[in-house]
This record gives C-alpha cells, structure tokens and sequence, in this order.
C-alpha cells in the first residue's frame, strides 16, 4: 500500500498546481474588477493601469529563470528542470517589451509606465520569488509559472476577443499583443511544464512549488484592486 501511494505522489501530484489555478479562476470571477476584463468592459485607464502593474512582474521573469535555471545546473540535481528554467527565460525574453507596446498605443509612453508605483501585489510578488529563485528553492518559480501559463491559457484568447467585439477602448486592435501572444503559446508550455514536474518525485520539493503556485494565487487578485 505504501508502495502505491508513492506512485500517486509522483504522477499526479500536479493535479495540486491544477487546484491552485481553479481557486484562482473562482477568485478573479468573484471581482467585479477582474470580470470587467474577463468580459471586454473594462475602460481604457483601466486596462492600462492593469497593463502596467503586469509589466512591472513580467519584467523580472527572464532574469529570474535564468538564476533559478544557473542555480539549479550548479546543484547538478535535476537537469531537465535546469535546462526547463533556461528554456523557459529564453521564451519569456522580450515579453515586457510587448507590454510597453501596448502600452504606447494607449497612449502610455515608457516614461509613464516606468514611474507607474507598484502595487502591494506585484512588490510581494517580485519580492517572493527573488527570495525563492536567489536563496531559497530555485525550482519554486516553476510553481509560479504554472499558474500564471495556465491563466493565460485559460483567460487570454477569449478575453482579448471580447476587448476587440465590445470596441470600448480607442486602439484595442493595437494593444492586446502581450494577452495574445500568451494565449497563443502557453498551452504548449503549461503541457511541456506539466511533463517535467511529474518527473519531481521530492515531496519536500513538491511543495515547495505547491506553496509557490498558492502564493501567486493569493497575490494575482491585487492586481485588480480598485486605486
């Protein structure tokens, strides 16, 4: 018996990231703010305030998967997921440049986004996975991603179609490349990622990317805060 809940732990112990998500997806659609997104009314300052706050987390991606992914080659324990941080900071590379450019069209030039405060959400966010990716357990970013990948995934496509169909915001067409661009790809990369962590068969380390993902869960709603 012991034997066969072992085997459970390691092959399905991502149905854990996969409870994660759904509570978040319960959250966002309990947030009159968040479901305006969701839904294509929210109005233009709205959008860009929400833009704004994600560029300044999607920001410190590529550079905190590439220490997680150095620190994890360094360990010399599990190279798949070293070489999945790696990958992952080259895919991430640029995002916050679509960010910007979406942005601009909105008429946000770079010098309004840069001086944008950051909220409580994002600074706990950045701050968390600094602490994970540069002294504590580099594989919990991967906690992180899963949830934000699987979001994207799940919200992404169909909100950035109801942006455009509902026209409430001047220059929509121009300013959904960052929404887009991850409902496009990150099916791939939560299917991929999904793959590699059931090869983790670390309880220990299980959770510490359980905790991950449930801190991001926690923390994502803030960017929907009404200021």
């Amino acid at each position: 018996m012991q034997t066969q809940k072992r085997d459970v732990s390691r092959t399905d112990w991502v149905v854990a990231l996969e409870r994660e998500v759904a509570v978040l997806e319960e959250v966002l659609d309990a947030s009159t703010s968040a479901r305006r997104l969701f839904e294509g009314r929210i109005d233009s300052e709205g959008y860009a305030r929400f833009l704004a706050q994600t560029y300044h987390y999607v920001r410190w991606t590529t550079p905190l998967l590439e220490i997680a992914g150095t620190r994890m080659r360094q360990s010399g324990l599990h190279p798949a997921l070293a070489e999945l941080l790696v990958s992952k900071s080259a895919e991430e590379r640029g995002h916050e440049r679509w960010l910007l450019a979406d942005l601009r069209n909105l008429g946000w030039p770079v010098e309004r986004v840069e001086a944008t405060p950051l909220c409580g959400a994002v600074k706990a966010y950045v701050a968390w996975n600094q602490f994970t990716t540069q002294e504590g357990v580099p594989t919990a970013f991967l906690g992180t991603a899963y949830v934000l990948e699987s979001l994207a995934v799940r919200r992404a496509g169909s909100t950035v179609d109801r942006l455009i169909s509902a026209e409430r915001i001047p220059n929509i067409h121009e300013a959904v490349t960052f929404l887009r661009g991850h409902g496009d790809v990150d099916g791939d990369h939560v299917g991929a990622l999904a793959e590699v962590l059931r090869s983790l068969d670390d309880p220990e380390e299980q959770e510490v990317l359980i905790h991950s993902a449930r801190t991001t869960r926690l923390l994502y709603p803030g960017l929907f805060l009404e200021r």
